[in-house]
This record gives structure tokens, C-alpha cells and sequence, in this order.
């Protein structure tokens, strides 16, 4: 299993709406990542800057599986909304670099 480690930030003014996006996400987009290999997703903000923790069977395929899923289509274009630089599901993206962990 892979661990992942995201950044995001918000639009100004979005972190409110960004929260109670994140109350519940639709079942939809639940199965959606939940099929694409997803075990947990984790998201923590500081402010207007999201980090995110995922643990995926595989990033590179979850992201290829997701591109087209409608879920997720849909649930990207309401985060767009949100966020100041949405990218693209092309599937090409690695995360943040690992610098440091305590053995």
C-alpha cells in the first residue's frame, strides 16, 4: 500500500464551504475512490492550505480510474470552485516529496 501526502489551498473565503463539502461527501464518489483502491483519506487545514493523507493500493491507477468516473468528475468541478489551483487527473502527479521520518 502507498502512502501519499497532498497539498491543496483554498480560494479566500472558501473554508467554510470547503468543511461542510467535506461533512459528507456523496456515496457516489465514496464507492468511486473506494473501488479505485482507496483505504483512508485523510485531509487537515491550516488556514487556507489543505494536507491530505492518502493510502491507496496504487496512486497512479486510482488516479487513471478516477479521471473519467462521473463521481468524480462531478465532485471536481464543486472542489474547483473551492480551490486555487485544481489539477488535472492525467495521473502523472507523485505527491508531496518524503524529506524526513522517524524510524
Amino acid at each position: 500500500m502507498q502512502q501519499v501526502a497532498l497539498h491543496t489551498r483554498l480560494k479566500p473565503g472558501k473554508e467554510t464551504e470547503y468543511d461542510e463539502s467535506h461533512a459528507v461527501i456523496p456515496d457516489e464518489l465514496d464507492a468511486a475512490l473506494r473501488e479505485a483502491g482507496v483505504h483512508t483519506w485523510r485531509i487537515w487545514r491550516s488556514g487556507r492550505d489543505l494536507f491530505h493523507l492518502v493510502e491507496v493500493d496504487d496512486y497512479q491507477a486510482m488516479r487513471n480510474a478516477l479521471r473519467d468516473h462521473p463521481a468524480n468528475i462531478q465532485w471536481q468541478a464543486r472542489m474547483a470552485e473551492l480551490l486555487e489551483v485544481q489539477d488535472s487527473y492525467a495521473g502523472d502527479d507523485h505527491g508531496l516529496s518524503l524529506v524526513w521520518e522517524l524510524p
